[in-house]
């Protein structure tokens, strides 16, 4: 069986040194990639289709929204989880209507992503 490949969107580095940190060396995942921008990101997953994408709502060129629209329409069976300070009740159901599978609150649930990726893992 693959290994299955995550890439982290974020424009905050030390939250992406923080994920690499928490997630690397996690059985059954390699490589972890990680963008900071939606063009960066849509560039990778275009080079190298991802199984898990880890995904802020605030990027500096375009909203973490529009590029789970984007891995929708083009990369349907990538899991997408949500990991953004914007956690409210609104961002939660759109993103989730959009087709998001996790939300994770990064102030209040951020030390949960490993179980969660450790769960997506033992589905996929």
């Amino acid at each position: 069986m693959r290994e299955k490949q995550l890439l982290i969107v974020d424009d905050a580095p030390l939250i992406v040194h923080r994920l690499r940190t928490m997630l690397e060396g996690m059985p059954g995942l390699d490589p972890i990639t990680s963008a900071g921008t939606y063009g960066g990101a849509i560039e990778i997953l275009q080079r190298h289709p991802s199984d898990i994408v880890l995904l802020d709502i605030n990027l500096p060129d375009r909203n973490g929204i529009d590029l789970l629209r984007y891995i929708r329409q083009h990369h349907p069976s990538v899991v997408v989880i949500m990991c953004s300070n914007q956690s409210s009740s609104f961002y939660r159901n759109l993103c989730t209507r959009i087709g998001a599978n996790y939300f994770i609150d990064k102030s209040a649930e951020f030390e949960s992503i490993p179980d969660v990726v450790m769960r997506i893992l033992d589905t996929l």
